[in-house]
């Protein structure tokens, strides 16, 4: 980055001389204490004795007395003569007339009159009490001042905890709280990120690449009469990399990057986020051309008047309002390019949406088998991996996992391997962090009964079964009755990963999905609550045929889903009473079918059934291999996704791979 891009260069000189240390506030707080002290202690008279009235009289009758001062009209102050020095003070020299009072009494100005009276009658010359008025001015000026002062102190703290911190606008001040508090990235000090530690992301790449090219080159876009995007949108469901990539283009870009959250413009001060956003672009425009990214902008850009609970005067809206009018509004804005990113783009406002602010608007989905590839080589770079470590086969075994999930894998898998002592880390150990993330935390010691054990054994062998008899079915990669997590067994199937789904497929996964609980029914009798989850899944599919997708007879072509998300404030559904009593026969109509054709398949084969489940009493886990042994190859042809069990992959007293 250049000197003059530099912010940082304004606070040193051309020198390199140490910059100028400034006061610090805490400085102030200590002078005023040390004030408050002084004037106590200098001003008080916390040296002189406390004495009675029963001895004051005592010294006035025995003439030891030379004056007495009543200040303020409820303190008293005893000077003595020479005679009473003599007398209670015999080892210190005598203090002459006028000096310090050696007592003093709190009473009230009545009382010492009547006492001094009392006390004196019949004296020839008797002392006579003087009123004197005296004030601390220390102390008085402090009492005004010290409340004012806190006062000060308490706004500036709660202003810097809510609107302060180490932003671009000055330092979290008083003054300074609608300042913008976006980071300015420093090629020099931060961590540098490229393209090339983005893997799996092709075509966001290319995109993201090229708004790189347009700050570097954009006489070659703009000479044929083109303009720069101003904006552009990732999207994405989390984990896939949105962050990552503008991390890239901060990394790759020899412009000025702004960053910011959408957080970090809403505040509990009305106007505080509107003030901001015009900081911010203020700042943007100075150091044009440059990039702003505003991480998570759902924050500030949800859909206006969705909201029932919120009027017009809303200080989100009000940002947002801001952000629309800065982005494309009456003013020019030349120069700057605005990268934002958001996993709800559905409710994502329409004016924030549109083109001239965010021109374009790029999808980051989860990556395919070749970016899963691609991702595992990135985060294995640093790893010390064995021989038999296979990025196709690991790509193969994790479908759906974002590039954070990988990520995952493979930290986890060098945590297995450390734990366990190896060099390196091995195949077995990142099969282990799958499962492991996938299905929970592993727990051997779990007490569970034979009775329960035997139950979640057919449960899963049931599970196994239906889904290896039906042509749709996930293939099964590996059963096991070790508790993981909340759930008692569990099984591990390798999805194909195919763009749409027909009714029939949907059909086959439920009752794959209810064959644990088929296998209870057939088996004892009875039937345990162990399959919640399944019920849960199922119920889920098949409202989604029946109101989403059209895949009803009864209902027909009709879909009851709203992608702008308004259904979630609306008072009433999209349809009557008579159509959700129709949707609620039909969905008990699909369930009841799918555990019907369960039934009817655990019953043709029960026998191995029965054969899976004692092996799975027996070993606690059980592979494809074991199922193909039962009940032979399925008939279906499918892409070779499953394990094949070797040695490494079940030790003799392993009770799960």
């Amino acid at each position: 980055m250049a000197d003059n891009q530099n912010p940082f260069n304004n606070f040193q000189d051309k020198n390199n001389n140490k910059p100028k240390k400034k006061i610090g506030f805490y400085w102030v707080y200590i002078i005023l204490v040390a004030f408050f002290i002084g004037s106590i202690v200098f001003n008080g008279s916390g040296s002189v004795k406390e004495t009675t009235m029963t001895e004051l009289s005592k010294m006035l009758r025995d003439g030891d007395v030379a004056k007495i001062e009543l200040v303020n009209g409820r303190t008293a102050e005893i000077y003595l003569n020479d005679q009473g020095m003599r007398k209670y003070f015999p080892n210190e020299k005598p203090h002459s007339f006028g000096s310090s009072p050696n007592y003093k009494l709190n009473v009230s100005e009545d009382r010492l009159y009547t006492k001094v009276d009392e006390a004196q009658q019949g004296m020839a010359n008797p002392i006579e009490v003087i009123p004197v008025e005296r004030h601390n001015w220390g102390v008085e000026v402090i009492s005004w001042v010290l409340p004012l002062v806190l006062i000060v102190v308490f706004w500036i703290i709660v202003t810097r905890r809510m609107g302060g911190g180490a932003g671009m606008g000055g330092g979290g001040q008083i003054f300074s709280i609608g300042k913008s508090k976006a980071q300015l990235y420093d090629q020099e000090k931060d961590t540098k990120t490229t393209f090339k530690d983005v893997a799996g992301l092709e075509e966001a790449k290319e995109e993201v690449m090229e708004i790189v090219d347009f700050l570097k080159n954009p006489k070659k876009y703009t000479r044929l009469g083109g303009k720069i995007p101003k904006g552009v949108l990732l999207v994405g469901p989390p984990g896939t990399g949105k962050t990552l990539l503008a991390k890239s283009v901060a990394g790759e870009a020899n412009v000025p990057f702004f960053s910011i959250s959408g957080s970090d413009f809403v505040e509990m001060f009305v106007g505080v986020g509107a003030s901001r956003v015009r900081d911010l672009f203020k700042q943007a425009k100075e150091k044009s051309p440059c990039i702003i990214f505003i991480d998570e902008i759902d924050a500030i850009g949800r859909a206006r008047g969705k909201n029932i609970m919120s009027g017009g005067n809303d200080e989100r809206e009000s940002t947002l309002n801001q952000l629309l009018t800065e982005m494309d509004g009456f003013g020019t804005n030349s120069g700057v390019i605005v990268l934002a990113a958001t996993n709800r783009a559905d409710i994502l406002d329409k004016a924030l949406m549109r083109a001239g602010r965010f021109d374009r608007q790029i999808y980051v989905e989860l990556p395919d088998l070749n970016g899963r590839r691609e991702i595992f080589e990135v985060h294995m770079r640093g790893l010390k991996l064995a021989g038999d470590v296979d990025k196709e086969f690991l790509a193969k075994q994790t479908p759906g996992f974002s590039g954070a999930d990988i990520a995952n894998v493979c930290n986890e898998a060098a945590l297995i391997a450390a734990r366990r002592n190896k060099n390196s880390i091995e195949k077995q150990d990142f099969l282990d962090a799958i499962d492991r993330i996938v299905g929970g935390l592993e727990k051997k010691n779990s007490v569970i009964t034979q009775s329960e054990k035997k139950v979640i054994a057919f449960h899963e062998a049931g599970h196994a079964t239906t889904s290896w008899m039906l042509e749709h079915a996930h293939p099964l990669v590996k059963v096991t009755i070790v508790p993981r997590g909340k759930a008692l067994g569990a099984a591990w199937y390798l999805p194909d990963e195919r763009q749409i789904t027909t009714k029939e497929q949907m059909f086959h996964e439920m009752v794959a999905t209810l064959g644990g609980r088929a296998a209870e029914q057939i088996i004892f009798g009875k039937i345990s609550t162990g399959a919640l989850n399944d019920l849960e899944k199922v119920s889920k599919q098949a409202h989604a045929m029946v109101m989403y997708y059209g895949l009803d007879e009864t209902i027909g072509n009709v879909s009851y889903y709203d992608s702008t998300g308004q259904q979630e404030y609306s008072f009433q559904k999209p349809f009557s009473e008579k159509t959700a009593e129709k949707i609620d026969a039909e969905v008990s109509k699909i369930i009841e079918s799918a555990y019907q054709e369960a039934l009817r398949i655990l019953q043709e084969h029960k026998d191995g059934l029965t054969q899976l489940a004692e092996k799975l009493i027996d070993k606690e886990v059980i592979f494809s291999d074991d199922l193909v042994a039962i009940f032979g190859e399925r008939p279906w042809k499918t892409e070779e996704r499953s394990f094949s069990r070797h040695k490494e992959d079940q030790p003799e007293n392993t009770t799960i791979a």
